[in-house]
């Protein structure tokens, strides 16, 4: 019987905030941990060779549609980033910071919401400066940790952990060793975790 499982995120990916905020319900509802993995999704895309779909024209199109229709099923507020795609090394490198200071379900939360609630160009550094004031945290130091060859190493091996185990994308889960890709499957992630 397992404990918990794992969620594979990165915040580039609108969908992974999806998955975020159905986490949040079904934390709160079922008393259970999941287990928040960061990745490199461009990182991730590299190692398979694959191109995103945001990236390919008629996918792009079809995915600001689709994210609007997750959103309004899902009664989430939404707004599709203007400023993407959004470069997500130091924010993702951030989380690793934010867990060794104990803050870190904020900090995911906040950036999330920041990105694809706020349409906030987490590109622009002093934006995100604002954002860490807000939450309390000095941001030269946290930028000069996160840019640190510890913690660059550890978003290194997660994404490589990730790419080991077969994931391909996110969000993902990881349930008893089987992936289930994409928002929309964390109901069988559940029905997996459940057995």
């Amino acid at each position: 019987m397992i404990k918990s499982f794992d969620f594979y995120f990165d915040f580039i990916s609108p969908y992974s905030f999806f998955a975020h905020k159905e986490i949040l319900k079904i934390e709160k509802k079922n008393s259970i941990k999941i287990r928040y993995k960061p990745i490199l999704l461009g990182g991730l895309h590299n190692l398979h060779g694959i191109k995103a779909p945001a990236f390919i024209p008629a996918k792009a199109k079809h995915m600001i549609r689709d994210c609007k229709l997750i959103a309004e099923k899902n009664r989430v507020s939404f707004k599709f980033n203007s400023y993407f795609p959004i470069k997500s090394l130091n924010l993702m490198r951030g989380v690793f910071v934010a867990e060794e200071d104990n803050f870190k379900s904020y900090y995911i939360e906040c950036i999330f919401n920041s990105i694809w609630q706020d349409g906030l160009n987490m590109n622009d550094e002093n934006i995100v400066q604002k954002i860490l004031k807000n939450l309390n945290v000095n941001p030269k130091t946290f930028f000069l940790r996160s840019t640190s060859s510890s913690i660059k190493e550890l978003l290194k091996k997660r994404t490589g952990e990730a790419y080991d185990k077969g994931i391909f994308g996110a969000p993902s889960f990881v349930v008893n060793n089987k992936i289930f890709w994409g928002q929309d499957r964390i109901e069988f992630a559940l029905n997996e975790f459940y057995k």
